[in-house]
């Protein structure tokens, strides 16, 4: 199904992008306020704060729940700030709308059950608040899409999809993994559904929010949503990837934003180009499944299992180094080749049982 919305109308000094500002956590009256303060300062139009905090393990800060909601209506009172919050359990959306809370966000682990999704739009039924709506933790197109599917349902027009990249692992540089291909294919299937990144969850370290924030620019992103705390060290909660109000105000000034509405005839010969390799591509491709179907007939023929090890491990090793050569990230050139290896295996599996 597609989704019906509405424009969210969100507050900005340009088209692109607003701006979502906040401490992961509201700790204290004290630290909200004076947060608060420094970002309507630096021209912020939207504050959030974590009232209720999912954590991964027991013991750590939980957040301070209704306590704090009367601090973030203060917020807006003062400031004219709009705000935002987390909401996780029917009773969040009851407390929040009792608060006058502008903005509700679905967290990745609630979006990931749709247990918890549909709970969350039975609560919302009748009422209009925009609501958005992280990615779950793993890199699940359809399930973000379906509980997005969920609350628009539940009468809910104005939404958003927000970018907090996916859990992994085997950590890298990121805390999750970016993964920007699937964020880039939900604007392809719901193009009016605005997208926001959320660069500290996905970078877990402040020095990575600068770079995150131009790419999401680069790609077209709608908006960001950034954890800034008056005193990032100090905080009570994921405090490596909070930055100051002064040091975000510079981060967003340096950001270069394209032009979504240039005509793309100046490229229109290059992408000609594009599309031939494309072809050639292709060609080639075909060529190497014939023969990956000659090679099944063989070990068909000779009683060889399917999947051999070394050979795969050496198409990887080789296709990694040849790579770096040429200038590709070896790690997408890895990727490109599982995915061949794996349709060779599923032609020569199809050969074998014939």
């Amino acid at each position: 199904m597609e989704l019906e919305l509405e424009p969210l109308h969100l507050p900005s000094d340009n088209e692109r992008p607003f701006v979502i500002a906040g401490p992961c956590s509201a700790e204290t009256e004290e630290q909200v306020m004076t947060t608060a303060r420094q970002l309507s300062e630096k021209g912020c139009h939207m504050f959030r704060a974590g009232v209720w905090k999912p954590r991964t393990k027991p013991g750590g800060f939980e957040g301070n729940g209704e306590k704090a909601l009367p601090w973030m209506k203060a917020v807006k009172e003062e400031t004219g700030m709009f705000t935002a919050t987390e909401v996780a359990k029917p009773e969040h959306v009851e407390l929040c709308l009792k608060y006058g809370i502008d903005v509700l966000w679905v967290g990745a682990r609630t979006s990931a059950n749709p247990f918890a999704m549909q709970d969350l739009a039975d609560a919302l039924r009748g009422v209009d608040v925009p609501v958005f709506v992280k990615n779950p933790v793993n890199p699940d197109l359809e399930l973000w899409i379906g509980a997005m599917e969920r609350i628009n349902q539940a009468g809910i027009k104005r939404m958003a999809a927000i970018h907090r990249g996916f859990s992994s692992f085997d950590k890298k540089i990121y805390r999750n993994l970016p993964m920007w291909q699937i964020p880039m294919e939900l604007h392809r299937r719901i193009p009016n559904l605005p997208i926001i990144c959320d660069p500290s969850h996905i970078g877990g370290r402040r020095e990575l929010i600068a770079p995150l924030c131009q790419q999401a620019m680069d790609l077209g992103f709608d908006g960001l949503l950034v954890e800034s705390h008056c005193n990032p060290d100090e905080a009570w909660s994921d405090a490596k990837q909070q930055v100051t109000p002064d040091v975000l105000d510079y981060i967003l000034s340096l950001l270069v934003i394209r032009d979504e509405k240039v005509t793309t005839e100046g490229i229109q010969q290059l992408r000609r180009q594009i599309d031939e390799l494309d072809n050639q591509m292709m060609e080639v491709l075909s060529k190497r499944m014939r023969v990956c179907r000659e090679i099944g007939q063989y070990k068909k023929e000779h009683n060889m299992t399917v999947f051999q090890s070394n050979r795969y491990n050496e198409i990887l090793e080789k296709r990694g180094a040849q790579a770096s050569v040429c200038g590709v990230d070896p790690e997408c050139a890895a990727h490109i080749f599982e995915l061949i290896h794996q349709e060779s295996v599923r032609q020569q599996i199809e050969i074998i049982n014939q």
